[in-house]
């Protein structure tokens, strides 16, 4: 009997540790996911819906950040304009999903949740405000994470005229 109780303590020792270790390991894998997009990309497309398509080179940098999340940021050249976004990409593990901000120097800020299907997470970010001249806008950039690829959907949609600009960018590691 002696033997079996200076054992009790060794295995709450254990199963304690073991419970530390569990909540720590369960989304490592999610991080893992998001890490493996670490790194530089570019990409070309073209912006459509205006009176002639136009092209629209991207470049993207993907860093790591704090607790597991990747910082993003790029540029994007349209004839004589350049549109600059930046985010952060995150696993929430109380929440058990993927979140993403994202803002750029069009005054565009977003938030979405990730959208998992099969092998791709989408982030959906839209936001509806006024341009410059105070017409309504309606902007969104849609994420996809695809296996080792990334594609950034952008659109605008110019409430009073019903005009919409949109492109499709994907990129590719360089």
């Amino acid at each position: 009997m002696k033997r079996s109780t200076s054992i009790f303590p060794v295995i709450l020792l254990l199963l304690a540790t073991l419970a530390a270790v569990m909540p720590a390991r369960a989304g490592q894998d999610e991080i893992n996911l998001l890490q493996a997009y670490i790194g530089q990309w570019r990409g070309d497309s073209k912006l459509v819906g205006g009176d002639e398509p136009e092209p629209f080179r991207c470049r993207l940098s993907v860093a790591k950040g704090n607790l597991g999340r990747i910082n993003y940021t790029g540029r994007c050249s349209l004839v004589d304009t350049t549109l600059s976004i930046s985010g952060t990409i995150a696993y929430v593990e109380e929440q058990r999903r993927y979140e993403a901000v994202m803002s750029s120097n069009a005054g565009f800020t977003g938030a979405a949740i990730g959208l998992i299907r099969g092998n791709t997470i989408s982030f959906d970010l839209r936001k509806s405000q006024r341009d410059r001249s105070g017409s309504d806008v309606r902007i969104g950039a849609r994420i996809l994470l695809i296996d080792d690829t990334i594609t950034v959907d952008f659109e605008v949609e110019f409430n009073n005229s019903g005009e919409i600009l949109t492109a499709s960018v994907p990129f590719a590691r360089s």
